[in-house]
This record gives structure tokens, sequence and C-alpha cells, in this order.
């Protein structure tokens, strides 16, 4: 079997880099699995991003004008008219694009694993049969545990965390998501409500499970009302090369992770766009400095990171009084994008009396963010 391109991952932005390049060469996609969806995923993209990538209005089921912000002693809201961000199925993301790229004519193999490569070839295996594929480029998009990341040598420099999310019943707000921060439950990371509905949401964190369910005490849901659970694994950090040769690895193979969200879907759809240009043009060894936008935001998301660890609860109450301000959040209001955290933050750096108050609470936060 022979491709121009062979694509080892359906996951979203494995499926959406063959959109691009299906009708256009010849695609081949090997997913491990046999059937779309199942990673742990709240689903969340920026409104004006999931727009501009194309990406299927069928898997959107929610959208949201706001949020609230919320620590142990204050509570803010950031609203705007109009849809910031929507809440995906990731199952019908995958699907919806895998069935676009099919009609445009690329090849799926499903329950297929990639194993290796052997003199330039990819080595797979479905069921019980092991057969090999040539292709002119292979795109490892398998994940954080990515095999082809191993294969071409990849060294992985970040955090693991563990990740729990469950969809429960309760009461919520539809066009509000919740964030919580409060490092006496969980010192390792944020805790989530992302509504579906008036009556479900899903529900998550990184860190230890038991913090999980402390949060659902403090948030008055029901532990008995879980209609779904599930765990999942993400690396916060850099994993290099993208590119060795003819491989180049995508999304969270290449860990194009949001290190202040963990989200990827975004990233990783970003770069498809940055690789499948050049696989069109024949030479990808511009690729990685090219998605400089996407490494941009990601150093910066490690910074902001290592400062959310070093930080007390009392710093994060401080950073919230400052936030919760009229100020703060008419500047949050005006030039947030959710997507774009550097643009996000750099904003509320602009003013001098905001930046006064956040340096008197830690000097790290000039040093860090600056």
């Amino acid at each position: 079997m022979k491709y121009d391109v062979l694509i080892i991952g359906g996951g979203p932005v494995g499926n959406y880099l063959a959109t691009l390049l299906a009708g256009k060469m010849d695609v081949a996609v090997v997913e491990r699995k046999g059937h779309f969806g199942g990673k742990a995923c709240t689903g969340i993209i920026g409104a004006e991003m999931y727009e501009s990538l194309g990406l299927p209005e069928r898997a959107i089921l929610n959208a949201f004008n706001g949020a609230f912000f919320i620590s142990k002693k204050t509570v803010f809201e950031i609203s705007r008219k109009t849809p910031q961000a929507y809440l995906v199925d990731r199952k019908v993301l995958e699907r919806e694009l895998a069935k676009r790229a099919m009609k445009r004519g690329a090849e799926y193999y499903m329950a297929t694993g990639f194993l290796r490569f052997k003199n330039g070839r990819a080595v797979v295996q479905h069921l019980d049969s092991k057969f090999e594929i040539e292709a002119k480029f292979y795109v490892g998009a398998d994940g954080v545990n990515s095999t082809v990341a191993r294969e071409i040598g990849a060294r992985t420099e970040g955090e693991t965390l563990k990740g729990w999310e469950l969809e429960i019943l309760g009461n919520f707000r539809r066009d509000r998501v919740e964030v919580w921060v409060n490092k006496d439950l969980n010192p390792e990371f944020f805790f989530w409500v992302a509504p579906i509905n008036e009556e479900e949401a899903r529900v998550g964190t990184f860190g230890p499970v038991d913090s999980l369910a402390k949060f659902l005490k403090l948030r008055r849901l029901d532990g008995g009302k879980i209609v779904e659970f599930k765990t999942g694994a993400v690396i916060l950090g850099w994993r290099r090369p993208w590119v060795k040769g003819n491989v180049a690895l995508l999304g969270d193979a290449a860990l194009q992770i949001k290190p202040t969200t963990a989200g990827g879907i975004v990233f990783g759809a970003y770069c498809a766009r940055v690789l499948a240009k050049g696989i069109l043009n024949g030479n990808i060894s511009r690729y990685e400095r090219e998605c400089s936008w996407v490494r941009n935001q990601i150093s910066f998301g490690l910074r902001v990171r290592k400062l959310f660890k070093r930080m007390s609860q009392g710093n994060i109450e401080e950073v919230f009084e400052v936030l919760a301000s009229e100020e703060a959040k008419e500047i949050i209001e005006r030039s947030a994008n959710f997507d774009d955290h550097v643009q996000t933050v750099k904003a509320i750096l602009k003013s001098p009396r905001l930046l006064a108050k956040l340096i008197r609470i830690s000097p790290m936060i000039l040093r860090m963010l600056v």
C-alpha cells in the first residue's frame, strides 16, 4: 500500500489534517480504536477559533457567553453578549471530520494500530494481521503517549497530570462556565463546571481524585447522580523535535497543549494548517518554526503554570480581588481571547494600576509574565 500521506491517529486533530489534504493528495488514516471518541475531553473551544477553523457545527452542544470565577472568598463574573466558547461532543467532532475527509477521498483503517517504522515504511496491525504502508510523509497524531514520537527519538520534558471528569445532574446556568480555584482542595489545578444544558454538566480537574469528590460536596452536587465518569492523562511541557525527516508530530503527540487549561484541539488544529501547507509544498522542515504562535502560547502558559504552582491560596485570593475590580473586568471583557492567553494577560498588565497591585501581591508575577 502506498500513499502520499499516512496520518497515524484518528482523533480530532488527525482527522482535521486529513480534511485539509484529502482531495489534493492520496491520504490514509490509521486509528487504533475501532470507533471515534471515548477520550476524556471537556471539549470547550473558543467560538472565534472554532468558526475560523471551519469545525463542524453539528458537534456543538452548548455556547457560553461568559464565566464565573470562584475562589474561597471571591466570586466575579465575566460576560459578553455573543458566544465566547462552545462545548462540543468530541465523538461527533471526530466522526464529522472523518466523514468530511472520507468524502474528499481519504481512506481510513479503523482498529489498526501503528507498531513501528521499518525500512521507511509504517508497520501496522489490524486484529491478527500485520502489514506495511508506504508514504511520502508520515504524521504522528497519536496522542501524548505517541508511538511515533518514540520511534523518531523525540525527547519529552514536562509535567504529567492525571485528569478526572464526570457528567452529572444538577442545576446549572447554561450559558456560564464555572472556574473554581481552591488550592486547599486541590493544589495542582482548578476545577471546572461546563454545563451541557440546565440540568447536566461536565465537571472535572487534574490532580488527586479525592479532590474531585470533595469539590462535588462543596458545589453541592450529588455523587449519586453521575451519569458518566472518564479519566485520562496529559503532559504539559515540550516534546522535540516535531519533525524528523519525512515524519512530523501533531497535536497531543507534539504536546501542542495549553499549559493553563490542558486543552489541545485548537493548538493542534492550528498547527495542522501549518503542516498541511508544508506537506502540499513538499517540504515540512519549517513546520515547527512556522507554528510560532502555538510555541509562544505554550512558553507563556508554562510560565503561568509555574507561577500558579508557587502561589499560596492567600496569593490566589489577592489576585482574585484585583481581577474582580471593575477596571480589570472591563479590560477582560473588552480584550480577552479564549484561545490566546498571552493577549488576555498582556491586556491586564498594560494597566499601571492593576500591574502595581499584582506586583505588590508577588514580584514573581512581573518576573514570570512580563
